[in-house]
């Protein structure tokens, strides 16, 4: 593996370091989640900076703006030739590693990092604390191998900025349905009295209004969806304005989905939350249609950086990655399953069961 690790490093072109130097001691300063500041991990000097400003909603008619655009000096796109993932570095910084599935085989590509985000919200804890949480969290999965447990160490976990839009909509909608209750009664008399179901329905028809406020939609296949809604919920109303100071020491995870595609998503999401807005208006236990027309004004979106620690474990050759919101703490993943400990508790059950009978038949 030390192998492999000098050989990347030898093959890996440096570029002109845009990085911010210590004036002290002129090493590379980091941010420290801890401080919220700037910090220099060779001789600890501090700097601070602003970390008031929030971040404004952007006019999606604007869609993604030439002026908002990465430049090649500003940030180079590294690519794991395992997994695919692509990372986003400060130019002048290096993967080592890919943080979803660990390899050694990432490599700076030529492509260009595509749109800056508007927004982030910083990390706000270490990667030791991040560590903290995540073997607190493995210790929980009765089911994980011990080694599991006692081997998450700081080279399995990386902080990786995700990129995610979010969106803020008006909403005015027309809606049709034919609902129905259904209902019982007793008909008949003597031999043939009997209990009879029957539906009443009716037609209703209506507007509905809801504004909908930061709509979270992810933008990286890697942390897709269903991982996002288990480790939210991330205080994208209070996020802050982008500014690179944020980035220094971290990575971010370069975006799969385009703008129209993530509003195409958050209009879906949309639907179903109006859609259960009006039903519950009502009530009904049949829908025999239900057809809604909504229209959208005002729409606006920040593409926003989330603070996510990424951690990858490799059990019989299989890679399982947990991650660790970087603002609350809060964990989830998957995890290798031990087989010695699903049968002890398989054939424990069976014993327990059998003793059961026995007792029951004595």
């Amino acid at each position: 593996m030390e192998e492999n690790i000098g050989a990347f490093e030898e093959e890996q072109k440096q570029v002109d370091n845009e990085s911010i130097k210590c004036e002290a001691c002129g090493s590379n300063m980091v941010f420290d989640p801890d401080t919220q500041m700037l910090e220099c991990p060779h001789c600890g000097t501090k700097k601070s900076f602003a970390t008031d400003v929030f971040a404004k909603e952007i006019d999606i008619n604007a869609g993604f703006d030439e002026s908002f655009k990465w430049t090649a000096e500003e940030a180079v796109v590294f690519a794991c030739e395992n997994c695919g993932a692509k990372v986003v570095l400060k130019n002048g910084e290096t993967a080592k590693s890919c943080p979803f599935c660990g390899t050694y085989h990432v490599r700076k590509t030529d492509e260009l990092a595509g749109v800056k985000p508007n927004a982030l919200i910083p990390f706000s804890f270490d990667l030791d604390k991040s560590l903290e949480y995540s073997r607190t969290w493995a210790k929980k999965r009765f089911f994980a191998p011990n080694k599991f447990k006692k081997k998450l160490v700081t080279e399995n976990v990386k902080g990786v900025y995700s990129p995610c839009f979010t969106f803020d909509s008006r909403t005015s909608s027309y809606y049709e349905a034919r609902l129905g209750t259904t209902h019982t009664r007793t008909v008949g008399s003597g031999k043939n009295k009997r209990v009879q179901t029957y539906v009443i329905w009716r037609n209703v028809r209506g507007r509905y209004y809801y504004n909908f406020d930061d709509v979270l939609i992810t933008a990286g296949e890697k942390l897709g969806q269903k991982v996002l809604n288990k480790i939210q919920p991330f205080s994208t109303n209070a996020s802050k304005e982008y500014e690179e100071k944020y980035m220094l020491g971290f990575m971010a995870y370069h975006y799969d989905q385009e703008l129209t595609e993530c509003w195409s998503d958050a209009k879906t999401i949309m639907d179903a939350e109006i859609k259960r807005g009006i039903l519950s208006q009502y009530v009904y236990d049949k829908v025999a249609y239900f057809n809604v027309s909504t229209a959208h004004e005002g729409v606006t979106y920040k593409y926003v950086m989330l603070p996510v620690y990424v951690g990858n474990y490799k059990y019989n050759k299989k890679v399982y990655n947990f991650y660790v919101n970087g603002e609350t703490g809060k964990v989830s993943g998957k995890y290798p399953k031990s087989v010695p400990k699903i049968l002890g508790v398989v054939f424990g059950a069976i014993a327990l069961a059998v003793g059961i009978a026995l007792l029951t038949l004595l």
